[in-house]
């Protein structure tokens, strides 16, 4: 058994203190593991869907543009925004981990279909261009941030687990749910990505 920055991990997924089977082994996961290749994953996945929905556009004659406004519900945010916002609790998420600032660049608002794709490009450049090191070394910083209207304590790896990747997620999948109502042929693969598999 070992411990490692962020805590005990059971390789069958096993929580910590629930018998182990013999031979059973526990490994420590990085912040590094926890945060960049998770978000990495989904951020190449995002490239891909949108690269899909381009292609479904000049296959069908549609214009990719038409997308930038699109919502799922009136009340909800449109799919330019869900595109940022993935982007910057991606990129930005983990720049936090380092900087002790949650400050990701201002929202644009509506831009072309190619800039929402050039934008989700420059995200998974920043996250390939972390060190593994640096970011290891932030285990169990204690983070007080000012995220809008709220102050909100956490240490570098709540802040990942219960806001980050949360926000990430819902935005991500927002923008998938926008193009496959609006048409375009994705599945959930399309979503997953490249799984971290061996």
């Amino acid at each position: 058994m070992r411990r490692g920055r962020t805590g005990i991990i059971s390789r069958s997924g096993r929580p910590k203190g629930v018998t182990e089977q013999e031979g059973d082994e526990l490994v420590a996961t990085s912040l590094y593991d926890l945060s960049v290749p998770t978000f990495l994953q989904t951020v190449s996945a995002v490239a891909g869907f949108l690269d899909r929905a381009a292609r479904h556009c000049a296959e069908t004659g549609a214009d990719p543009d038409e997308f930038v406004e699109a919502r799922l519900y009136p009340d909800m945010a449109p799919f330019h925004f869900q595109i940022e916002a993935l982007s910057h609790h991606a990129a930005w998420g983990v720049e936090t981990l380092t900087t002790g600032t949650f400050d990701p660049p201002g929202l644009i608002g509506a831009m072309p279909f190619a800039d929402l794709q050039a934008m989700v490009g420059r995200a998974e450049a920043m996250l390939n261009a972390f060190d593994r090191d640096e970011i290891d070394a932030c285990a169990g910083r204690e983070l007080d941030l000012q995220i809008g209207p709220r102050r909100l304590a956490f240490t570098a790896e709540t802040f990942i687990l219960s806001f980050s990747l949360p926000n990430f997620h819902f935005h991500a999948v927002t923008a998938y749910d926008i193009l496959r109502t609006n048409g375009v042929p994705i599945g959930k693969r399309d979503y997953e990505g490249r799984l971290r598999t061996g």
